[in-house]
């Protein structure tokens, strides 16, 4: 099912279409400029360039003077009565000024290819309505891909859910397809982050994982991953060792700012962790938290206090992964000697009634707000909770989108600042 931005954007092309049809019985007195904004680069096409380019035809927009059309590819079409001819232009130039160190408009005038087009709706309508067509027609094709990449997908999860089942002929089989595969392109980053009442995440450190996910639909299609508990448990031991390696090669993935990441209590006392410490400096291992699932710690209690007790005297730091409304209260962060826990947030902790509110914030209170970490944050509920026990750490899906909609707002203030900083030196020009 396409999202919100997605139908409105495939939307855009037919309604184009219809207006440019509905055009040609009254095209008299109008006028189209057509901004050629896909040929700029990627970087300055972002959603929210567009937007803050779109918006420079407010106001005429609200007094009936002009209609604009932002297609899918990041075209603008803007279709005006002439007597507006003079704010239109005004308003591409302002246009020009955001994106003036890009070469679209920085080598127009060496260039065939023009920021803008502009025609006469009467003269020379013929063409901008083939220009139109045809964008309809890529969109229309574009939309039949789309669908059915979204079966081939939904089959794929399909046939992965009824797949082969993990047995231990299988995983020898995946285990080796794993030595030889290059998993740095599954290796995803999710952030920890302090969140304001104004909802305004602060950013404090990474967790570096592999997807699992992805890794069954690039590599393991045929085979379901999970089907058995124990071999599953066993593969995620090859993930951590290749995982260790990549963190060792600087130049596989990019893991810069303090990191955490999950593997197993075999894995630390593995050869290959300590190839991975031998390689890691001092100041280094301060910025790394070790993240382990209480499900590893309590199948060998005594393993895991060696290991914690071992990595933390390097300067690692130790986090209990896996805490849930039902383990909370009886397992002890602090007992086991770990530096910090992950709450898994689920809508029940919020309906646990007042009595188990207070618990939690009893235990958050006993060990520090920066010692809870609430991850799975998929929603509002979950930091309006996390907040009302007095959580300060954040992580999740939603945590994402706060930090994708900060760096909006910050993109959209500096280009903000562009047009006013162009509008002034044109104003000096003509002093």
């Amino acid at each position: 099912m396409a999202t919100a931005p997605e139908i409105q954007s495939q939307a855009q092309e037919s309604l184009l279409l219809d207006y440019m049809q509905r055009l040609e019985k009254q095209k008299e007195g109008r006028k189209v400029v057509h901004l050629h904004l896909s040929q700029l680069r990627p970087m300055n096409r972002r959603e929210q360039h567009l937007r803050t380019a779109a918006s420079n035809f407010d106001s005429l927009i609200s007094s009936l003077d002009a209609q604009v059309f932002s297609v899918k590819n990041a075209d603008m079409f803007v279709i005006y009565k002439d007597t507006a001819h003079p704010q239109v232009e005004t308003s591409v130039q302002q246009i020009r000024y955001l994106f003036d160190d890009d070469p679209l408009v920085a080598e127009e005038d060496h260039s065939d290819q023009k920021f803008a087009t502009w025609y006469d709706a009467e003269q020379d309508f013929d063409a901008v309505l083939h220009t139109v067509q045809n964008l309809a027609q890529a969109e229309r094709k574009r939309q039949t891909e789309v669908r059915g990449r979204m079966d081939a997908r939904a089959a794929l999860k399909a046939k992965q859910d009824m797949g082969e089942p993990l047995t231990p002929k299988v995983l020898a089989r995946v285990e080796t397809a794993l030595s030889r595969a290059d998993l740095s392109n599954l290796v995803r980053r999710q952030y920890i982050c302090q969140i304001d009442g104004q909802m305004v995440p602060e950013q404090l450190f990474s967790e570096l994982f592999i997807s699992i996910k992805d890794l069954r639909e690039t590599m393991l299609p045929d085979v379901n991953l999970v089907a058995n508990r124990w071999l599953f448990q066993h593969l995620t031991t090859t993930l951590d060792r290749r995982m260790l390696a990549m963190l060792t090669k600087t130049d596989s993935i990019s893991f810069s700012g303090d990191i955490s990441f999950n593997i197993n209590v075999a894995t630390v006392l593995s050869p290959e962790f300590q190839a991975f410490d031998d390689n890691i400096s001092a100041g280094r291992r301060g910025a790394m938290m070790i993240e382990l699932q209480k499900e590893d710690i309590f199948s060998d209690l005594s393993s895991y206090v060696f290991a914690r007790e071992f990595v933390q005297e390097k300067g690692y730091k130790v986090c209990l992964d896996g805490l849930t409304l039902e383990t909370i209260s009886i397992i002890d962060r602090e007992r086991l000697g770990a530096d910090l826990a992950k709450l898994i947030w689920h809508p029940d902790l919020a309906d646990g009634g007042e009595e188990m509110h207070e618990k939690i914030r009893t235990l958050v209170k006993r060990g520090g707000a920066d010692r809870i970490i609430m991850c799975r944050c998929d929603n509002r509920e979950a930091i309006d909770f996390g907040r009302s026990v007095g959580i300060d750490l954040f992580q999740g899906r939603y945590v994402e989108s706060l930090i994708a909609e900060d760096g909006r707002r910050l993109e959209l203030l500096k280009l903000k600042r562009r047009i006013e900083r162009g509008e002034a030196e044109d104003f000096l020009d003509e002093g």
